[in-house]
């Protein structure tokens, strides 16, 4: 069965390809703009939509995911410098969430599933968080950064899946496609 990952994320990708597993790249083109407030129905139904919205051929599983950050609200991406900026700042010394939604149609079935990582940042001085900014990192990442790259010295500490923050919870994603027999 190909696998067709319904993302244009070079993070997931990169995930797919460091366990060697084989799929074709189908982005979605869905608007991430949604009125779901609550951070768990967010990713699902944004990654359900995903998945439905790429053209599906017969003997295809697809993967879609979507992932937020979550302190008193969703943190999606940020839409300029200064929101960034707010971001970072706020999330400076304190925990917040990671939620991703992932969504596989396989044959006739339908699997989705969230996976929530905690994540707390260090105290960020204001020239850590500009230095951080001037790398360009954050602009295409919710909640302003990314724990694979430069991101990672905001990071105290983490309870949970590392690869859920990346934008992926591959541990799970493994075990359904394992357990299907696509990978093996």
């Amino acid at each position: 069965m190909k696998i067709v990952l319904a993302s244009s994320s070079p993070r997931r990708s990169e995930l797919l390809k460091r366990l060697n597993i084989p799929f074709e790249i189908r982005p979605s083109n869905i608007k991430e703009e949604i009125e779901e407030k609550d951070p768990k129905n967010h990713v699902l139904i944004l990654s359900k939509l995903k998945a439905k919205s790429v053209e599906r051929k017969q003997n295809e599983a697809i993967i879609a995911a979507d992932t937020v950050v979550f302190y008193k609200s969703i943190l999606g991406k940020p839409k300029d410098y200064s929101s960034a900026y707010e971001m970072l700042k706020n999330l400076s010394g304190k925990w917040h969430d990671v939620y991703t939604g992932v969504t596989l149609l396989i044959d006739n079935e339908e699997i989705s599933f969230f996976e929530k990582t905690n994540v707390k940042f260090k105290q960020l001085s204001n020239e850590l968080i500009e230095f951080y900014l001037k790398t360009g990192e954050p602009f295409d990442k919710a909640g302003a950064y990314g724990i694979q790259g430069f991101g990672s010295i905001l990071v105290e500490k983490i309870i949970g899946d590392f690869y859920n923050v990346m934008g992926l919870p591959i541990s799970k994603l493994w075990d359904i496609l394992w357990n299907r027999g696509i990978i093996k």
